[in-house]
């Protein structure tokens, strides 16, 4: 799978920051929501994808997957907003509500640990 190849996903999302409330906070209260702030100029970014996309498919619709590009239009407020201090940096939304974050690139295997975690093993079992 290519760096952007979700279009082939129905759980994968592209935003901006027009649809962040939406998209992310609001339908964080139905489902959680993964937001994945990267860049095309970041390395780590582009290993980070193909794991991120993995995780989220096999867990079939319990949980979203946003992209954010923060060079794209007005989205770097996005990042300012959530205080990032790198790329790619992933924040976990629930109930409308941050539930944790990591930054770098990680593994499927450390993704869904992580998931795991922050959900409960109910929720993210792959």
């Amino acid at each position: 799978m290519s760096f952007n190849d979700h279009a082939n996903s129905p759980h994968v999302i592209d935003i901006d920051q027009e649809r962040f409330e939406q998209e992310v906070i609001l339908a964080s209260r139905t489902l959680p929501v993964l937001v994945d702030f990267w860049a095309d100029w970041c390395a780590p970014c582009h290993q980070l994808a193909p794991h991120l996309h993995r995780v989220v498919d096999e867990l079939a619709g319990a949980i979203r997957l946003a992209k954010v590009e923060v060079d794209a239009g007005e989205n770097m407020k996005l990042a300012g907003h959530f205080r990032l201090r790198g790329f790619p940096t992933v924040i976990l939304f629930q109930d409308g509500e941050e539930r944790g974050r990591f930054s770098g690139s990680r593994s499927s295997h450390q993704i869904r640990a992580w998931l795991q975690e922050h959900l409960g093993a109910g929720d993210a079992a792959a």
